[in-house]
């Protein structure tokens, strides 16, 4: 049976675990709801969006898909979005100073946002974070709708044991390629990542690369990689988006080593992709996660009109994370092939 997602069981599940408390403008008014929407509905207002760059892949999908739910609400998206974290962090500022209705972040550097949120919330300009969870210095002056980051590093480590086992090894040497280090996402997601590679300790993590979150970047980096340890020193890999995973197999097949199948280079991703969903059913990609970006831009979408409508959503949703591989591909191809 396909599996289909909806908002209300995301928004529930999000309700559900819910952790963050509460604050003023931005965060909660104490009851474990968002406050600061008027009522009114969201025509009219204006959105500084300080997002992803299109040059990431993950970043492109979802600013077209956020941009294009909210189309026909009337609210007004003012585009601040780079994927460098100095000019990221800039526009941050220069949207603190706008004094939009809301600002939407999606922050490259969750340390180096903690200072234009506290000017925000000084400023009386309330703020949505999607994706990573806020620094805890923070998390009670903003909204938010947030991956199940530590789960979908659970996944890809449970992917690369899952691969290595299969294949009969009893060691194995894994290297990873991260997205940008500075971010919680990419801390919580090793977080999650270690704790389970901890339960395997024949197999070594031997490399970890930030390539932060490109795929050009990390094709270079799994070159290197491989030229370095040779096939033989390299029995499986993370890249930390499938648009990461998928030029470390290029990269792998450059260098002559064998991927997939009984004893190739088990690889894993995730923030699922349509290409990585062909890649397991080709059978060079052992699995992925979801995150994909489709799922989470509706979603927060649908968390800014219930904001502006006075339908008090909770401060924190969380967006519940699947594992993919062969087995339930069928199950999440359509949720993941939507970008």
């Amino acid at each position: 049976m396909i599996r289909t997602r909806t908002l209300r069981a995301a928004a529930l599940a999000g309700a559900l675990g819910l952790t963050l408390s509460l604050a003023a403008c931005g965060g909660s008014d104490g009851s474990g709801k968002a406050s600061g929407g008027d009522g009114s509905g969201p025509e009219g207002k204006t959105i500084a969006f300080v997002g992803y760059g299109n040059e990431s892949p993950w970043g492109a999908a979802y600013n077209k898909t956020f941009t294009a739910a909210l189309k026909d609400s009337g609210v007004k998206i003012n585009d601040l979005t780079s994927m460098d974290a100095g000019t990221q962090i800039q526009n941050f500022n220069q949207a603190v100073s706008q004094k939009p209705d809301l600002i939407v972040a999606l922050v490259l550097d969750t340390q180096a946002a903690v200072v234009p949120i506290q000017k925000a919330k000084q400023a009386g300009v309330p703020v949505l974070l999607v994706d990573g969870r806020p620094d805890p210095s923070v998390e009670k002056d903003v909204m938010a709708v947030v991956s199940d980051n530590p789960k979908l590093g659970e996944y890809a480590a449970q992917n690369i044991i899952e691969g290595l086992k299969a294949q009969g090894r009893d060691s194995g040497n894994v290297i990873v390629l991260m997205g940008t280090k500075s971010m919680l996402v990419t801390q919580d997601r090793m977080e999650g990542f270690d704790k389970v590679m901890a339960t395997a300790p024949e197999y070594k993590v031997i490399e970890e690369q930030d390539t932060n979150w490109d795929p050009t970047l990390s094709g270079k980096v799994a070159q290197q990689l491989f030229a370095k340890h040779g096939c033989d020193g390299v029995q499986a890999a993370y890249g930390m988006a499938d648009y990461m995973a998928l030029p470390i197999v290029q990269a792998a097949k450059q260098a002559g080593c064998k991927v997939g199948g009984d004893d190739g280079l088990v690889v894993t991703g995730g923030n699922c992709f349509k290409a990585g969903i062909d890649s397991i059913r080709a059978g060079e990609l052992y699995g992925t996660a979801t995150e994909d970006p489709i799922t989470i831009a509706k979603q927060s979408a649908d968390y800014i009109e219930r904001y502006f409508s006075g339908k008090n959503p909770p401060q924190s949703e969380l967006v519940p994370e699947e594992r993919v591989t062969a087995a339930n591909l069928d199950e999440l191809a359509d949720q993941c092939s939507q970008a």
